[in-house]
Formats: C-alpha cells, sequence, structure tokens
C-alpha cells in the first residue's frame, strides 16, 4: 500500500512538473511570435531589374553575390550613416558591386531590418538580372556587375505622386519650391556622414509641407546636389499641384507630403494624419419622468458647444485681419516704428570700446554713406559697425528706415541686423560679421576668381534670389531694396550669400505693386531703364538688377566697366549677342571652364536675359526665378532683346562717373563709377 502511494506521488509530480514545462515551453513561443509579430515590415515602393545582363542560378556571379549580400547585411549592424559598399569576386565579369543606403532618420535596426528584407525579395523578385536596384520606404539596395560607387547615376529612376490634388497650386508650389531647394542645398553639403535633409514650412494658414532629401554619401557635393536636383525637376511634370510626391533615383531620393513623413527626433516616422471616424452612436436610453432623453442632451450640448467655437474662430480670424491691415497701414509712417526696436539699442561706449574706437586697424569697408569697422563684444562676439558718415546722404529718416526695417527681415541669405546706436550726431547700424567680404571682392579680382568655383556661383546665385523672393513675398511687408549689385552681397563663411545695405529699400503695402520717385538712388548699371529714366520702381526694378547680377557673376565682369572691341560696349549688350548666335558660353569666366555644368550655365544666362528685358511686366517674378533655377524640366520663355543704354565714348575712355552726392540726371549714360546715387533730401 504505501509502495503504490509513493508510485502514485511520484507520478502527480512528473505531471505537474511536465505541465510546468509545457506550460513555460509555450509561453516562450507566444513571446516570440508576438515579437515577430511586432516587428516592422519594410515598406516595398518600387524595384528596376532589366534584363539586358542575365546571370544563372549555379554560376559564379551567384555565389558572388550571395557573397555581397551577407557583407552588405552585416555592415547594416554596425554602420553609424546608414550606408554601405561592398564588392565580392575577384575578376570581371563575374564581380559584384552593391550598396545599401537607409532613410537617414531610421534607427540602425530598423535599417539593418530593411537590407536583410531587401537581400532576401531582390532576388525573388530579379531571380536573374545582375543590375538591380530595390526600394522600400525604409531603404535602398542595389547591385551590378559593374562599378556603382562615387558617381551619380540617373539613368533610371521610380516616380511616385499622390492622386490628391492641392486647393492653391501657384501658392504652394512657391513654397514647395524654396524649401527643396534648401534642402538639396543642405544635403549635398552633408554633415556627420550623411548627405540627408529635411524641412517644413507653411503653404497656408495651419498646413505645412514636408520635405527630404538624400545622396548616397560617397557623391561630393557637386554630384550629389546635380542628382537632386535633377529629381526636383521632375515634380512639375509627376506632381505638380499634388499633395505628395517621390522620385526615386539609385543615387539620390527626393520627397514631399503634407504629413510629417520623416522622424525629427529618431524614432519610428510618424504616420499620416489618422482618418476622423464618427463616435460609435450612444445606446438608446428613455426619458426620465417628465425630462429630456440622454440623446437629446448630448446633442444640444455639442450644437451649444459647436457654435461657441465658431464664434471664438470667428473673432480670432477677424483680429488677424485688423492686425494685417493695421501693419500694412503703419509701415507707411516708419518713423513712429523706431520704439519698436528700442530694446535692440546699444550705447556709444559699448560701440567705441568694441571697435577700439573706430581705429583704422578696424576698418572693413567702404559703404555708400559712411565706413564699416569690425568688432568683438565683450562676450566674444563678432560684429560688424556700420558708422553712418555725418556729412552723408542718409539723415534721420533714412537711418530710421534701415533699422527698423532690418530689424524685422529673418532670413539666411540677408545679413541680420543686431542692434543700432543713435546718440549726438553718431547713427550707428550693428549687424552680425561676415568673415569673407562681399561678392564684389572674389568676382572681379584676378586673383581671387578661382575660389569661386561653378558649385559655389551657382549656389550664390540661388542664395541671392531666395533672399530677394523673401523681400518681395515672404516677408510681413513687401520690400524694393533698389540697390541690390555684388557689392552689397557678402559672403559667410560657406561661401553662402547674404543680401546686405538696406538704407534705399522702400516698403511696399501689401496690395501694392509699383511707386514712383523723383529723386531716384541707386548704382548705375544695375538700375532698372523705367526707374532710371522715370523714377517708377517695383519688384521688377530688383529683379532686372538681379539679371545684370547673374550675368556678372557668369562672366566675372562688372557690367560698368565692360567693354569689347568690336563686339559691344556692355556686358547685357554681350551677353545677348551670344545668345542670339547661339555662343552662350562664351560668356562665361575662363576660370570655370574646368568646374562648369553646362546645362546650369546656359539656363542661368537664359534667366539672366529674361531678366533685364525692357517691359517690366515680362520680367519673371523672383518666386517663378527660384523654381526656374531648381527645375529643368520646366520651359523657360524666349527672351527679347535687353534694354540698351548707350555710354559715350567720351566717358568710356576717360572713366569719369558721378559723385556719390551728384543727384541722377534722365539722361542715358551710364556711369563708370559704382558709387551708389542718392538724393540728401529727406525721401
Amino acid at each position: 500500500m504505501h509502495k503504490g502511494g509513493s508510485e502514485m506521488q511520484s507520478l502527480i509530480t512528473m505531471n505537474s512538473s511536465s505541465d510546468i514545462s509545457i506550460s513555460l515551453l509555450f509561453f516562450c513561443i507566444l513571446i516570440c511570435f508576438l515579437s515577430l509579430r511586432t516587428k516592422a515590415t519594410p515598406t516595398f515602393f518600387d524595384i528596376i531589374c532589366p534584363n539586358t545582363t542575365t546571370f544563372t542560378p549555379n554560376s559564379t556571379y551567384r555565389s558572388n553575390l550571395n557573397t555581397l549580400f551577407s557583407s552588405l547585411s552585416f555592415n547594416s549592424t554596425t554602420s553609424t550613416n546608414g550606408f554601405s559598399n561592398s564588392t565580392a569576386g575577384l575578376s570581371p565579369p563575374d564581380i559584384s558591386y552593391g550598396l545599401f543606403l537607409c532613410r537617414g532618420d531610421v534607427s540602425t535596426d530598423v535599417c539593418q531590418d530593411c537590407v536583410s528584407t531587401a537581400s532576401k525579395q531582390v532576388v525573388q523578385k530579379c531571380p536573374k538580372s545582375k543590375v538591380v536596384t530595390i526600394w522600400y520606404d525604409e531603404c535602398m539596395l542595389r547591385y551590378s556587375n559593374q562599378s556603382i560607387f562615387s558617381f551619380a547615376d540617373e539613368s533610371v529612376g521610380s516616380i511616385l505622386g499622390n492622386n490628391q490634388s492641392i486647393t492653391d497650386p501657384n501658392g504652394f508650389n512657391d513654397v514647395l519650391g524654396v524649401i527643396m531647394d534648401d534642402i538639396a542645398t543642405r544635403a549635398s553639403n552633408g554633415v556627420s556622414g550623411k548627405k540627408f535633409a529635411t524641412s517644413e514650412a507653411n503653404f497656408a494658414p495651419l498646413r505645412k509641407v514636408y520635405g527630404l532629401a538624400q545622396c548616397t554619401p560617397d557623391l561630393n557635393a557637386m554630384e550629389c546636389n546635380k542628382c537632386l536636383r535633377e529629381g526636383i525637376s521632375n515634380f512639375p511634370s509627376c506632381c505638380d499641384g499634388k499633395q505628395g510626391g517621390r522620385i526615386l533615383f539609385p543615387s539620390c531620393n527626393v520627397r514631399y507630403e503634407l504629413y510629417r513623413f520623416y522622424n525629427a527626433a529618431g524614432t519610428a516616422p510618424a504616420p499620416p494624419p489618422p482618418v476622423l471616424l464618427p463616435p460609435p452612436p450612444p445606446p438608446a436610453s428613455s426619458p426620465g419622468k417628465g425630462g429630456i432623453s440622454s440623446q437629446v442632451l448630448v446633442a444640444i450640448i455639442v450644437s451649444i458647444g459647436g457654435s461657441v467655437l465658431l464664434i471664438i474662430i470667428g473673432f480670432c480670424f477677424i483680429c488677424r485681419r485688423g492686425k494685417k491691415k493695421h501693419d500694412a497701414v503703419e509701415s507707411d509712417i516708419v518713423g513712429n516704428e523706431i520704439t519698436s526696436v528700442q530694446s535692440l539699442q546699444f550705447d556709444l561706449a559699448t560701440i567705441q570700446v568694441a571697435t577700439n574706437n573706430f581705429s583704422d586697424y578696424n576698418k572693413i569697408g567702404q559703404g555708400g554713406f559712411g565706413s564699416v569697422y569690425k568688432g568683438i563684444l565683450t562676450n566674444g562676439q563678432e560684429i560688424a559697425v556700420k558708422r553712418l558718415s555725418r556729412k552723408s546722404g542718409q539723415g534721420a529718416e533714412e537711418f530710421k528706415n534701415e533699422a527698423v526695417l532690418v530689424a524685422k527681415l529673418q532670413h539666411r541669405n540677408l545679413v541680420r541686423l543686431l542692434g543700432f546706436c543713435l546718440e549726438g550726431e553718431e547713427k550707428i547700424l550693428i549687424y552680425e560679421f561676415v568673415p569673407n567680404k562681399s561678392l564684389d571682392y572674389f568676382l572681379f579680382d584676378p586673383q581671387e576668381q578661382e575660389k569661386l568655383d561653378w558649385s559655389r556661383r551657382y549656389k550664390i546665385i540661388g542664395g541671392i534670389a531666395r533672399g530677394m523672393l523673401y523681400l518681395h513675398e515672404d516677408s510681413r511687408l513687401r520690400i524694393i531694396h533698389r540697390d541690390l549689385k555684388a557689392s552689397n552681397v557678402l559672403l559667410d563663411r560657406d561661401m553662402n550669400a547674404k543680401i546686405s545695405d538696406f538704407g534705399m529699400a522702400r516698403i511696399f503695402g501689401v496690395d501694392q505693386t509699383q511707386g514712383n520717385t523723383s529723386r531716384v538712388v541707386g548704382t548705375y548699371g544695375y538700375m532698372s531703364p523705367e526707374y532710371a529714366m522715370r523714377g517708377q520702381f517695383s519688384t521688377k526694378s530688383d529683379v532686372y538688377s538681379f539679371g545684370v547680377l547673374i550675368l556678372e557673376i557668369i562672366s566675372g565682369k562688372k557690367n560698368n566697366t565692360f567693354y569689347q572691341a568690336g563686339s559691344a560696349e556692355d556686358l547685357l549688350s554681350y551677353a545677348w549677342k551670344l545668345w542670339r548666335e547661339e555662343r552662350p558660353l562664351e560668356l562665361m569666366d575662363s576660370t570655370l571652364k574646368r568646374s562648369y555644368s553646362r546645362n546650369e550655365v546656359i539656363r542661368c544666362i537664359h534667366i539672366g536675359l529674361l531678366c533685364i528685358q525692357e517691359d517690366p511686366a515680362t520680367r519673371p517674378s523672383m518666386a517663378t526665378i527660384v523654381v526656374k533655377l531648381n527645375s529643368y524640366s520646366t520651359t523657360l520663355s524666349v527672351p527679347q532683346q535687353p534694354a540698351i543704354f548707350a555710354r559715350s565714348r567720351t566717358e568710356s575712355k576717360t572713366g569719369q562717373g558721378l559723385e556719390s552726392d551728384q543727384s541722377t540726371s534722365k539722361s542715358i549714360s551710364w556711369s563708370v563709377n559704382e558709387t551708389s546715387i542718392t538724393e540728401l533730401h529727406p525721401r
């Protein structure tokens, strides 16, 4: 009896242990299953595998391909920039070259999963092709039997567009052009081993557009920039007026959407905004004695709440419109707005200490209205101090104009005003210090010209265009610069353009498009004909100056002092002559012969000629120029003969020009002196 009881007890114990083991095993399997289920699967987009070059299943190339995939999969676990390239094999035609590129914002784990998935699926989808590119939302993988490293491949690609349309395509396209240009530039320059950039901007109240650009990091800045801009140029043909678009090339990709599809914080990318579904109907309830049912009560509360919300929104909208109108009206009374920047005022003693009492050693330039000094504040910050001459034409009104105006402007391509000083007879403006002097210092000096290769000049042209677009359309007020020229474009440490010197600028009302003056200010050679001869100025006057500046940047020659014996007497005439004779590249500075992009140079000359047309209505707006500079698929209109100003032979030979305090005449002779012309009368 005892023996049987012991056997029974042992059997119960064994069964219990077995049950526990099975339970633990089941629990582990369940955990593994759940972990597999929650693991995100890469989102497949497209694959390109031409059958022009194939291999057999048991070939050496197939074996090398397996080795290549193993190498890339391993590298994806250690890559810090989401990119790696590798080769497998010893001799052609069996060598396989491969690389992967993960989206710049995804984690290493996501990158590894995507590369692993791509390595498996690419063989299933293209089992025989030697040249394949496969794209996922999170990564791209490609391989070939020829080297694919360190050069941009735009020969094939994939274009994906959103079917939903934008209600205001013109305004949207302007904003999109600006942010895509910005991220293409930043991605090309690349930081931390990545050639990746994102951006966002409002194109309507409470509505944003998000953009992304990325290249494989083995490309240099020029190749990356070229690839990205080729991708951006496809947006008008595929996605014009659409809410999203994506251009995929083997070496780069660009994308935009109306939701944040990338992850700025480094975690999983944010999904598209969820679709809001109506809540389920509440269970029916019977009304109380003589009371109101809960359904009716809820309906009443929702109606009242909605009405109150609409009233609040309407009130805020009215207040906002009223504020805009007030700002537009108040912009005409510049003198009264000086109180809005009183917090930016520096005392004279601080400026004297920073500049060593305006010593000649600290002097870095001479402007149209006075001298410019470099200074260092007590906190170590470098500043540029513009000390207006007491005898200059810029009086208190001009000073207030520049101080108030520039204080309100915040853009990467405009020089930033840090403050001002107004004590006694001293009128001083304090700007951020821009170390690389002005554009004319490099552009017109034979010893310095070579520092401006074509990629830098192209970037400078784009930067000036974006800065002018901000002044004309994107700042709080519409601003006409009236003195855009090479000496008023400063260059920062990275040779980015920064527009400066707003002493002659005019503020327009929001709906104002043109102004007239009997006192013409500016610089001969850059003035539009309608402004120089009739005193009419508008945004198109600045466009004309921008066109002259483009042609100077390409040629490395000043319009005011240009003379080509037997060809033309000014740069604009010469550019037009070469264009008509289909020899536009002969305008190009000889130092650019080794670095230029033919299509970019010709397109810039084309835009420059459109800007200097005689009829202001036929000149493009700055918004159009920014888009055209970044798009190679859109067609430019045919330029007409520019306004040609006759310059007397005597003046060309003597080199005498107008003095800075001389009033501009209504003659049509250019001055060869680049001093800004101004009246002494207040405006």
